[in-house]
């Protein structure tokens, strides 16, 4: 991504607070239970780094509603690294780990969690990468932020919040677990510059240098 010359003062502007973001994933988890008819069968899959969080928020509140619900065993994390189209378009980076459902993904209904959709790439990928784990007897979608600009026919099931943008926007999830803050946030284009990279694909090479929505 072009970095800004520096007597350009990027100026961003929240979009989702804290309260906010609470009752985004508190009113997802209500849709979840609805459609699902109750929380059987139900396991949340949360694609690294923010979209693994957002699936143990969602599984610890979907468990205050139903009480039935075992968020520990309900709920795991789904590396997709391996299965990325742009593997070689981009930098070497340090594979992920996957940690499946205790409670299993044959036969039950597999909530893939995400915090930006934005091609639609990174959820391609974490089909491929489901198919090669198990078959569950249905596969749905929820993020945080819809922000357009879809690359391939996919499309979320359960959306926080669906954000407008241009292409050269930024859309940036901070989540308190990761980045000491709940908040999002977007950036506007800057003049002259390059379009901004989708968020997961920058957040990935700074996570594994240092330390999700969607990469293209």
């Amino acid at each position: 991504m072009e970095t800004p010359p520096s007597d350009v003062e990027v100026v961003s502007t929240t979009v989702l607070t804290s309260e906010d973001m609470d009752r985004c994933l508190r009113r997802v988890a209500h849709e979840l239970l609805e459609r699902n008819r109750g929380a059987q069968g139900l396991v949340l899959l949360g694609i690294p780094t923010r979209g693994a969080t957002l699936a143990r928020r969602l599984a610890a509140i979907i468990g205050q509603i139903e009480p039935t619900f075992d968020p520990e065993r309900c709920c795991g994390r789904l590396d997709v690294t391996l299965y990325r189209d742009d593997l070689r378009r981009l930098a070497p980076r340090t594979l992920g780990s996957t940690a499946l459902p205790e409670a299993g993904i044959d036969d039950a209904v597999a909530v893939l969690v995400d915090d930006v959709l934005y091609s639609g790439r990174t959820v391609r990928a974490a089909l491929d990468a489901l198919g090669d784990y198990g078959r569950p007897r249905a596969v749905r979608l929820a993020v945080l932020v819809d922000r357009g600009h879809r690359e391939l026919p996919i499309r979320a099931d359960h959306v926080g919040k669906n954000l407008p943008t241009s292409r050269g926007e930024r859309v940036t999830v901070r989540l308190k677990e990761v980045d000491g803050v709940d908040d999002v946030v977007i950036a506007p284009a800057q003049p002259d510059a390059r379009p901004v990279e989708p968020e997961h694909s920058a957040d990935s090479r700074a996570r594994h240098r240092s330390t999700e929505g969607d990469r293209p």
